[in-house]
C-alpha cells in the first residue's frame, strides 16, 4: 500500500495533487490544511473517503477504490494549545477511516494528522498523538493502523519515539526532511506512527508550492496483523 501525506500549506499546493497521485501510484491520499470548501469527489483516481467539517483548512483522505471499501470514519476535536484558542486555526486535528482491502479480504485503519503549531509545547503534541492514536484504536481492535501527517515535532523525536512505543505504536521518519521554510525550523516535521504495519520505506518527495515537502510511505500489514483481523471476523 501506498500512502502519501500532504500539508497543503494553506491549500496552495493543491492543484499538485493529481499528478502525485498518478506519478507515485498511490493508493490513499491524506492532507492537511485542504479548504474543505472546494473539495473534490475525485482526484487522480482516488476517491474521497471524508473531509473535516469544522475548519476550512482541514483534513480529508481519499482512497482507490478498486482496492478498498470504506467501512467506518472518524473524526475528533484534540486538546487545544493557546494558538488554537485564539486564532482557532483548526477544530479537528484527527480524520480516520477504516478500509477494507477487497482483494485482500481484509481491514486497515488509515488516518491523516495535524498536530499543533509549533507555538505549543511539545508536550501538548505528545498529548495529541496519544489521544488520536487511542480514538484510532476504536475503529477496530487489533486492526492495523498507520496515522500520518504534520506532527509539528521538530526536536526531541527520540523521545517521542519512545512514548510511542511505550503506547504500542512505532514512529517513522522519512528519508529526508520535510519542512524548509525557516532556517532554524528545518527538519522532519511530517512522518507517521504505525501499529501491525511493515514499514518498507518514507520517501520525502520533491517539494512544490507548499513549505512542507510531501511524503510517500510504502508499507504492508504484518501477517500478524492479518490473522488477528480474521480471527475477529471469524469471531
Amino acid at each position: 500500500m501506498k500512502v502519501i501525506s500532504y500539508n497543503l500549506r494553506k491549500h496552495r499546493a493543491a492543484s499538485e495533487l493529481a499528478e502525485l497521485v498518478e506519478t507515485h501510484a498511490a493508493d490513499v491520499l491524506c492532507l492537511q490544511e485542504y479548504d474543505t470548501s472546494e473539495i473534490p469527489e475525485r482526484i487522480g483516481g482516488l476517491h474521497l473517503a471524508e473531509a473535516t467539517q469544522r475548519n476550512r483548512l482541514g483534513l480529508a483522505v481519499y482512497y482507490r477504490e478498486n482496492q478498498f471499501r470504506p467501512v467506518e470514519v472518524r473524526s475528533l476535536a484534540l486538546k487545544k494549545s493557546l494558538h488554537d484558542r485564539v486564532l482557532k486555526p483548526a477544530e479537528e486535528r484527527l480524520l480516520g477511516v477504516r478500509l477494507h482491502d477487497i482483494d485482500e479480504g481484509h481491514d486497515v485503519i488509515v488516518a491523516s494528522f495535524h498536530a499543533a503549531p509549533l507555538t505549543a509545547l511539545n508536550s501538548l503534541r505528545r498529548h495529541q498523538i496519544r489521544a488520536a492514536l487511542d480514538e484510532l484504536a476504536t475503529l477496530g481492535e487489533g486492526l492495523p493502523a498507520l496515522m500520518v501527517g504534520d506532527y509539528n515535532y521538530p526536536v526531541f523525536k527520540e523521545k517521542l519515539g519512545e512514548r510511542v512505543r511505550e503506547h504500542g505504536y512505532e514512529l517513522t521518519l522519512s528519508d529526508a526532511r520535510t519542512y524548509t521554510r525557516y532556517r532554524f525550523f528545518r527538519g522532519h516535521y511530517d512522518f507517521a506512527t504505525s501499529v501491525g504495519f511493515s514499514i518498507d520505506r518514507i520517501k520525502t518527495l520533491p517539494q512544490g508550492r507548499s513549505d512542507h515537502l510531501p511524503i510517500l510511505v510504502t508499507a504492508s500489514p504484518t501477517p500478524q496483523a492479518q490473522a488477528t483481523d480474521a480471527a475477529a471476523d471469524v469471531a
